[in-house]
């Protein structure tokens, strides 16, 4: 059997369907290779006790305890059986409960004193910890009463126990009897790390590595195996990135240079401020970018606020400019309209070329979205396509087969993370020559997540917000357990219309009667969780301030499923000044520009991810006025979420908040697994701690593309990373 195939061997021809069958279809492991890529999560000592005190509640854990005592108790007038046994750590107590038929096996081996392993899940009965009907491993001496057993206790030969990520269905000593049928087959593993490059960083050997990670002796082997597996995953995927920065810098573009006195230096003298350091920093990264022959591939992200569309509308017009078009992509309808009203507004006389009245060295600013009227959509296109229009802002409908344009020099992706791959690059095969490329964030990425996810983009960041730009104050208001606080908010609420101000209400959820059939489906789903009550509504929540707290203030809604034409009717009435409060859905999360809104309430706070909260809270404080941000939240106080709220009211920065966010959720989350549908590469590795390791990866992965750009002479490598990037693993990586 050759090296790759021993690796690409079905699982079910080595243990057997029925485990296998367990294997992929929860665990999603197929091959011998996705098994011995299943790393123990933790490991513990055989002489040591899992501390039972920090057991986290509903998920399945691997504990290793000593049983206390075991009773077998009556209920149901006689006629049942249920075994308590009481597991200890020397500290903290964990309660088993057994039942019915259940009962006589565990009473047999349970026995006070006994050593053993113990799955289940976590759950809270009578104020007190337990694991109901758990599957466990006797790990003493005596625990030999059947073949099985005996068998499963020689796969935790060493001193360390490996603790495998498991599930109801297949416990950690299973899996870890399953890898030792696998491990021989670690002898073959392809090593892709270069041989001067491994040598040079003394690294463990591949294949021993593997075996150390699965059955260490000492915490030394860990380590020495984690550190080696860790660049491995760096590596790969930083040379994946790498070879697509370099196969981007080989297709031909036009140059975009400024041009003295054009229309760029005309905008520039309108300007009623000065721009930021940033700004001007940044600026001159993208006009270097876009004055070479190969196209741009750009990521700006900023802090809410920081002045990002500024930057990325003096791009666009160094490429009117230099003769060719620049079209803005947004994710929603109601942020097209957005930043169309304020380009054209920012703009003035020079978004009116060919107009009566426009400038001399003016062009057309269009927009494109998919409600417009049939006439309107027709002068825009003919607008494009004539070179008439040197800017466009749009959604979706960009896309589309239809629209053709003059010459497409530079594509501008708002808030990328809500666009599929095919979607950006459908647009930018509508140049000729392959456009620029800027895309645009408005949540904080850390440096580190910026490398791996987003690491075939340059990267440009602006933390510094324009000169103006009022600070915002942040409070949560537990309403469960101080409603007068709930009721001093609506007051500060009326207290900003009063002094000519407005304010948003942001409510998870629109609340008609689409939503009844999510409700009814979802209600098994609550009846299990501690807060049956559904998320607060729009409709529901603007009725009953506009009848109650907030009586005689104009109050309106703005939720996505209004038409398109209510919701700008509805956006260009609050910006006038015309509504005092506007409740509203997330659909107001970015760039929504009003700078007389200085209140911001947001209901059950506690539903919302923070960045989303960060997100929001940016459209608050945005003119002279100071903001007022309130995270309305009915979690307990020493809840997670409220704890997590407390962090958002504590910090206006973004960046440490996205460090929060991220590590609340999943690495695969962060790698846009979601997006994907492919499993997480990462295993080890961890985007938000090792930030060292994916700086010093990523050099030697420019290092080695830069002298052998199709890995010819690193076979090793080049297989490996043709597994790793499939079809689908391709579009990840492109950002989708």
């Amino acid at each position: 059997m050759d090296r790759v195939s021993a690796f690409d061997e079905p699982l079910k021809k080595l243990l057997g369907g029925a485990t296998a069958k367990v294997m992929a279809e929860h665990l999603g492991l197929h091959t011998v290779g996705d098994l011995l890529h299943h790393y123990p999560r933790r490991y513990e000592e055989r002489g040591r006790l899992t501390a039972l005190t920090d057991l986290p509640l509903d998920e399945h854990v691997t504990v290793v305890a000593q049983v206390a005592d075991a009773r077998v108790m009556a209920f149901n007038n006689g006629r049942g059986k249920r075994l308590e046994v009481t597991l200890t750590d020397g500290h903290g107590r964990l309660q088993l409960v057994f039942f019915g038929h259940g009962v006589h096996k565990p009473h047999k081996d349970l026995l006070p004193g006994r050593r053993a392993m113990f799955a289940g899940k976590v759950s809270v009965f009578n104020r007190k910890m337990q694991l109901a009907h758990p599957t466990y491993q006797l790990l003493d001496a005596e625990s030999t009463d059947e073949a099985g057993a005996t068998e499963a206790v020689d796969a935790f030969a060493g001193r360390l126990l490996p603790i495998y990520p498991a599930c109801k269905q297949l416990d950690s000593w299973r899996i870890a009897k399953a890898v030792d049928a696998v491990l021989p087959s670690a002898q073959e593993a392809v090593d892709p790390l270069p041989p001067a490059l491994r040598e040079g960083r003394g690294f463990t050997a591949l294949p021993e590595a593997l075996l150390k990670i699965h059955r260490p002796q000492t915490k030394a082997d860990v380590a020495a195996a984690r550190d080696r597996l860790k660049w491995d995953e760096a590596f790969v995927l930083q040379v994946a990135l790498a070879r697509r920065r370099y196969a981007d810098t080989q297709l031909p573009a036009v140059a975009r240079l400024p041009v003295p006195g054009g229309l760029l230096d005309a905008f520039d003298a309108t300007l009623p401020f000065t721009l930021t350091d940033g700004q001007l920093k940044v600026s001159k990264e993208i006009f270097d970018d876009l004055a070479t022959e190969h196209p741009m591939h750009r990521l700006l992200q900023g802090e809410v606020g920081s002045g990002k569309t500024m930057v990325a509308l003096r791009a666009m017009l160094t490429t009117v400019d230099a003769g060719g078009q620049a079209a803005m992509l947004a994710p929603t309808e109601v942020l097209a309209q957005q930043h169309h009203r304020s380009i054209t507004e920012m703009m003035g006389e020079l978004a009116e070329g060919g107009m009566l009245g426009g400038s001399e060295r003016g062009t057309k600013v269009v927009l494109l979205t998919g409600s417009m009227g049939m006439a309107a959509r027709r002068q825009a296109l003919l607008d494009l396509v004539t070179g008439e229009a040197g800017i466009v802002i749009g959604t979706h409908a960009l896309i589309e087969d239809k629209v053709k344009f003059h010459e497409l020099g530079l594509v501008v992706v708002d808030e990328q993370h809500r666009f599929g791959v095919e979607q950006r690059d459908a647009l930018r095969s509508k140049g000729k020559q392959p456009p620029h490329l800027l895309v645009m964030t408005a949540t904080p990425i850390p440096r580190t997540v910026a490398m791996t996810v987003f690491g075939d983009l340059e990267t440009s960041v602006l933390d510094q917000l324009p000169a103006g730009r009022s600070p915002i104050a942040s409070h949560v208001v537990p309403a469960k357990d101080k409603p007068h606080f709930l009721s001093r908010a609506w007051e500060r609420v009326r207290e900003e219309a009063e002094n000519g101000h407005q304010a948003y209400v942001v409510c998870p959820r629109i609340g008609d009667d689409e939503d009844e059939a999510a409700r009814k489906k979802g209600k098994k789903a609550a009846e299990d969780e501690a807060d049956k009550r559904p998320p607060l509504a729009v409709l529901d929540v603007a009725e009953q301030l506009a009848k109650g707290p907030l009586t005689g203030l104009r109050v309106e809604v703005l939720h996505g499923r209004m038409h398109p034409d209510d919701k700008d009717d509805v956006m260009r009435r609050f910006a006038a000044g015309q509504v005092d409060v506007l409740v509203a859905t997330t659909v107001i999360e970015v760039g929504v520009n009003v700078p007389n809104a200085t209140a911001m309430v947001i209901m059950d706070a506690d539903r919302f991810g923070v960045s989303q909260l960060h997100q929001l809270r940016g459209r608050v404080g945005r003119g002279s006025a100071p903001g007022l941000c309130l995270l309305v939240t009915e979690a307990h106080e020493a809840s997670p979420a409220r704890a997590r709220l407390s962090a958002v009211a504590s910090t206006l920065d973004g960046f440490e908040l996205s460090r929060i966010d991220l590590e609340e959720r999943r690495e695969g989350d962060v790698l846009g697994q979601a997006q994907s549908g492919v499993r997480s590469s990462l295993r080890v590795l961890s985007v938000i701690d090792d930030e060292e390791v994916i700086a010093a990866a990523r050099e030697e992965a420019v290092t080695v593309v830069a002298a052998d750009p199709d890995l010819e002479h690193l076979p090793e490598l080049r297989l490996v990373l043709d597994a790793l990037l499939d079809k689908e693993r391709e579009e990840y990586l492109d950002k989708g």
